[in-house]
């Protein structure tokens, strides 16, 4: 998608694509609400501990949220699970504002410079996207078989001009395009699955939440939310019927400061001028200007930001400070401060002596999500 060479994009989706995402987010919050208050007891005051965390914990927001797509979460769903086809899993998650995320272990398109996290950074941002250095690039031409993924809003955008791909092949709206989507909110479960530990301990957290901090034309808000008892509504242990969600369960959803926004004192605001000098370096080596990555469009990255030395180690300094502001919550819910090895990745790659899923030997139960 090149925004610069486009026709000026709508405002926002066609009415009836808001439409249809107004009711799906409305239907899904509202029996959320009903499951997680009346189903359960439910303390609102974030890891992923259950395959339902999204979107059960949207259930403590107010219904006024639940039915304005411009004010609810964009999140990333399993391009292989949630986008298998276009007659149910594709549209339901499109228009629940899921993104197509490849995952890495299953996927060699996956990793945090997939096609998806550009449209998340983007979708942390404002136009224009481009500059003169970038070359136009348009997803595909629609595949209209049902058993394809591919989807596009065909009333703002019938010749599939705001879309993407995330192979080369497939189609999907971006929500980048439209400006009422600018600056959005998207949620993410750092630790990239399900994780349930019997000491509530949390694993390591995956980089991507770093570029979604560092690369925004603005540095957005940042809260941080401990969930709890989730786990025991949907655990990996659970017997047959597994597909049912368990009930008459006590959960909790605890919410921090907010550790980012526009301020100048933040740890996050000193990261993210040290990543704009990475940037303005980059752009003096090659020769380039504008842009957010070495005058590429925005969300693309020369080599040198990607693998770097600075800028991975500037990853990992963002990543671990997300950590830390989540274990901040975690101290606030009163339970007892990790041992400081549990952020390491060493420290997990032992958790279950080579195994992917399941129950691993530290006691803990693991599935990818």
């Amino acid at each position: 998608m090149d925004l610069e060479t486009s026709p000026s994009p709508p405002t926002e989706p066609s009415l009836p694509w808001r439409i249809g995402s107004a009711i799906l987010m409305g239907f899904v919050g509202v029996n959320a609400q009903l499951f997680m208050f009346g189903a359960n007891t439910t303390e609102s005051l974030t890891t992923l501990a259950c395959t339902l965390d999204d979107p059960l914990i949207w259930g403590v927001l107010p219904f006024s949220y639940q039915i304005d797509p411009n004010n609810h979460r964009f999140g990333l769903g399993a391009h292989d699970i949630c986008f298998t086809n276009k007659r149910f899993t594709s549209m339901f998650f499109t228009l629940g504002q899921t993104l197509p995320t490849h995952r890495l272990g299953h996927s060699p398109l996956g990793g945090l410079f997939q096609p998806t996290m550009i449209e998340a950074v983007r979708l942390m941002s404002r136009q224009p996207f481009t500059t003169r250095h970038s070359s136009p690039t348009y997803a595909p031409p629609v595949d209209r078989s049902l058993s394809s993924p591919d989807l596009t809003d065909p009333f703002s955008s019938p010749n599939h001009t705001y879309t993407y791909t995330t192979n080369g092949s497939d189609t999907f709206p971006a929500p980048s395009a439209y400006e009422s989507r600018r600056y959005s909110w998207i949620h993410v479960f750092p630790e990239g699955r399900v994780h349930q530990h019997p000491q509530k301990m949390m694993r390591y957290f995956k980089w991507g939440v770093a570029r979604l901090i560092l690369e925004p034309d603005v540095c957005p808000d940042i809260v941080p939310m401990w969930i709890e008892g989730n786990e025991q509504i949907m655990h990996e242990s659970r017997s047959f019927p597994r597909f049912v969600p368990r009930v008459n369960k006590r959960c909790g959803i605890w919410f921090g400061d907010n550790a980012g926004g526009n301020g100048n004192t933040t740890v996050f605001a000193e990261l993210r001028r040290k990543w704009r000098e990475l940037v303005e370096e980059d752009e003096r080596k090659e020769g380039r200007s504008g842009g957010g990555g070495g005058g590429f469009a925005m969300g693309v990255l020369s080599d040198g930001l990607k693998y770097g030395k600075e800028a991975v180690e500037l990853r990992e300094e963002c990543t671990r400070q997300v950590r830390g502001a989540v274990l901040a919550v975690r101290r606030k819910r009163g339970l007892p401060d990790e041992d400081p090895k549990a952020g390491l990745v060493e420290t997990w790659r032992l958790e279950g002596g080579g195994k992917r899923e399941g129950r691993m030997e530290d006691g803990s139960w693991v599935k990818e999500a």
